[in-house]
């Protein structure tokens, strides 16, 4: 049940017309996750789970909004030249001169890719992937 003094509609579990609880902040965190880790479609969590798909699709566009909130001035930002001269240093230190990154690929496999889209796609092994590239620091950084 809802208390007078909560700040925020977002962090309460609302209950529907019928009197039952909706779904919770933890169950709406988990179905965003799911559709970015497995590209799950709104409308099959709706299937599977009996959320609707704008609920779904509202829960992901709220959810990428808070990590970019939270991560922003750390993580999510161009780098500083006190930050490339702190990373150019601590590689130096390891033999790495000019450096301030390293760069690593991965080929993610696209179970649902569209037809269309399959030819550009395709890698060596034939099946439908996407290359992931992530430059980081020493510390994870970057």
């Amino acid at each position: 049940m809802r208390r007078e003094d909560e700040e925020s509609d977002e962090e309460v579990q609302k209950w529907d017309r019928t009197g039952r609880p909706g779904f919770s902040p933890h169950q709406k965190v988990t179905f965003a996750l799911r559709m970015m880790a497995y590209g799950s479609l709104a409308d099959s969590i709706d299937e599977t789970h009996g959320m609707s798909e704008s609920t779904c699709l509202h829960t992901l566009e709220q959810f990428c909004d808070i990590i970019v909130q939270v991560y922003k001035d750390k993580y999510l930002r161009e780098p500083n030249q006190e930050d490339l001269n702190r990373l150019i240093h601590k590689a130096e230190d390891r033999g790495f001169l000019g450096m301030i990154g390293s760069l690593d690929c991965m080929h993610w496999d696209l179970k649902n890719c569209p037809t269309g889209w399959k030819r550009g796609f395709s890698g060596r092994s034939r099946k439908q992937t996407v290359v992931l590239e992530a430059v980081t620091s020493y510390d994870t950084w970057i």
